[in-house]
């Protein structure tokens, strides 16, 4: 997946989240707490990570809701 509109890769944008207190800023906290995450990763990078880490559905709709923000 190409950059977003303002040139940031998705995984590069959702470590700038920390702060966020919602479920995007802990799904960042969580990326940045993992050591194999990349900067270069995609949402689908990150969806294949969760689906083998047996997340739960609250994982994948802050995904989704990430996904949707950094694209617009």
């Amino acid at each position: 997946m190409e950059p977003n509109e303002q040139g940031e890769t998705f995984g590069a944008w959702l470590l700038k989240q920390i702060g966020r207190d919602d479920w995007i800023g802990t799904l960042a906290k969580q990326a940045k707490a993992d050591p194999r995450f990349r900067a270069a990763m995609t949402p689908d990078d990150l969806r294949k990570k969760l689906q083998q880490a047996g997340a739960e559905g609250d994982s994948f709709e802050a995904l989704d809701d990430a996904e949707a923000e950094w694209t617009s």
